[in-house]
């Protein structure tokens, strides 16, 4: 790997928000590096998206109304407006107008799909797989078609901070070490599914943008919140869980449990469309109770309207018209606080995307708003971040001077680690497990600490981040007595006291 390196702007992480802040300051006239984990499209939490991209149409009070109520009231109404006031020009703008993203049509204009909780059908989507349709292109005219230095397989390790400002980062690649300077950094590294064991979410996504700003300092919010689809295949240990979108749902199937019954209206007025914190909740109810659930997709014409996904369960060996599922954590409505800008506590450095807590979703994200919020984001960041001086400062020394660890070491302790969120930080939580729960991580996170501070290498920061993610989670849902939304408290009461913020131990 080259030198150190100086550059206008840093971008960490290659998806929707990643690009549309690189896109947006390379617009600007910066010099622009965009760093990612990726070798590959399906590495990053966009491609991986299903349902699509939700706008305003023709009623964005009405828009508003509905990510509101999805968050049970918590969402920011000021962080509420950017997103809706914002979104149909932001989707044509790049989606549309530059990089062409070929949404679904029925004959007289767009095909807007219905999914739960949306008062009108309002989603733009290409099939059921939406994020590759949209990262791919837009990747590919980000490197190709800008001036945007892009640099795959490169993970940032650590933050350059200095009295309360980021100046940069610390990238590793292909073994070797070295800092990128920049007048301003851009945190979009995606989410924690590699927290738990059944995820939504690409194998890489260990929250490495919020714990590296956590760990510098930087403020973070809403880390209770961590939501989890409904739908996902069950998978077995040969095979993979994979999404199923809720958008199949919005066509018409139906959730049953392991006696054929059809469950939902017995636990929601809209039923199968409901808040998916809700259902989730009952899904893993009626699994408990009757040993499985299945979506049953004879509603509708799944192979010819979703053909993507019906091959997907085919290759699974899914015996349609059923697909056994169960909830998989999805999305974070949490992390590095940031304002209607992109801007965290500290200087210079932005958040933007899933890594990011900009009060959108509050306590539970409305359906087909994350694509949308990396979006909008990601643009107001990117032009925001221009104009910043270069500064160099001292680089934390990272040491490698320990033999290195056993190949398997990084996957038993992600296994300890997974094994505790999902037991006592998954879908419904008590006091007691979470008091648990944070034993084991603090431990966790001591002894992971201990073998970082004199070995550094990519799979370890990974498991350190990991690490710290967790236990932000932990104590944000332990110093929350209020059950709502994603944080389902079975024994939890609200005492009235007044919460602290999240914090983690930097020692």
């Amino acid at each position: 790997m080259p030198g150190p390196r100086d550059t206008d702007v840093l971008v960490v992480g290659a998806g929707i928000a990643g690009l549309s802040a690189a896109l947006a300051a390379d617009r600007e006239g910066a010099d622009v590096t965009l760093a990612t984990k990726a070798t590959r499209p399906e590495s990053a939490s966009t491609w991986w998206a299903q349902g699509g991209i939700a706008v305003s149409r023709d009623d964005p009070a009405q828009f508003k109304r509905d990510i509101v109520d999805a968050s049970a009231g918590t969402a920011d109404p000021g962080a509420v407006d950017v997103l809706v006031d914002n979104a149909d020009s932001a989707v044509r703008d790049v989606l549309v107008d530059t990089i062409g993203v070929d949404f679904d049509t029925n004959g007289e204009g767009f095909d807007y799909g219905q999914e739960a909780a949306h008062d009108e059908p309002r989603i733009l989507h290409v099939e059921a797989a939406t994020g590759k349709h949209v990262h791919v292109p837009f990747l590919n005219y980000v490197a190709d078609e800008t001036d945007v230095r892009v640099l795959e397989d490169t993970a940032a390790l650590e933050l350059l901070g200095h009295e309360g400002a980021v100046y940069g980062a610390m990238l590793e690649r292909d073994g070797g070490i070295t800092p990128t300077y920049a007048g301003a950094t851009v945190l979009a590294t995606g989410g924690i599914g590699a927290l738990y064991p059944r995820s939504t979410n690409p194998a890489d996504a260990t929250g490495d943008g919020i714990a590296m700003a956590a760990l510098a300092g930087a403020d973070v919010a809403d880390m209770e919140y961590v939501q989890f689809h409904p739908t996902a295949y069950v998978g077995d240990e040969a095979g993979e869980s994979f999404l199923v979108s809720e958008a199949v749902r919005g066509e018409g199937a139906i959730l049953r449990n392991g006696d054929g019954e059809r469950f939902m209206p017995d636990y929601h007025e809209d039923a199968d469309l409901a808040p998916r914190d809700v259902v989730a909740r009952a899904v893993e109810a009626e699994r408990e109770a009757t040993g499985e659930v299945v979506l049953d997709v004879s509603p509708l014409d799944f192979e010819g309207e979703f053909p993507s996904l019906a091959g997907k369960c085919q290759d699974a060996g899914v015996d349609l018209p059923t697909v056994p599922v169960a909830p998989a954590e999805h999305f974070l409505c949490g992390g590095v606080d940031v304002d209607d800008r992109g801007r965290s506590s500290l200087g210079r450095l932005y958040a933007v995307g899933e890594c990011a807590r900009t009060g959108v979703h509050g306590a539970n994200r409305l359906a087909s708003t994350s694509l949308l919020e990396g979006l909008v984001w990601g643009l107001r960041a990117g032009e925001d971040a221009v104009g910043n001086d270069i500064r160099t400062v001292e680089p934390p020394e990272l040491l490698d001077r320990d033999p290195e660890l056993p190949d398997n070491f990084a996957a038993g302790k992600f296994r300890r680690l997974r094994r505790v969120m999902a037991e006592q930080v998954g879908i419904e939580r008590t006091t007691d497990g979470l008091s648990r729960a944070q034993a084991v991580l603090r431990r966790l996170k001591g002894e992971v600490d201990a073998y970082a501070r004199t070995r550094t290498s990519r799979s370890l920061y990974e498991l350190r981040a990991a690490s710290v993610v967790a236990l932000l989670v932990a104590r944000a849902a332990a110093e929350n007595r209020e059950s709502v939304g994603c944080h389902y408290l079975v024994d939890g009461a609200d005492d009235g006291t007044e919460r602290p913020g999240a914090t983690v131990d930097t020692a």
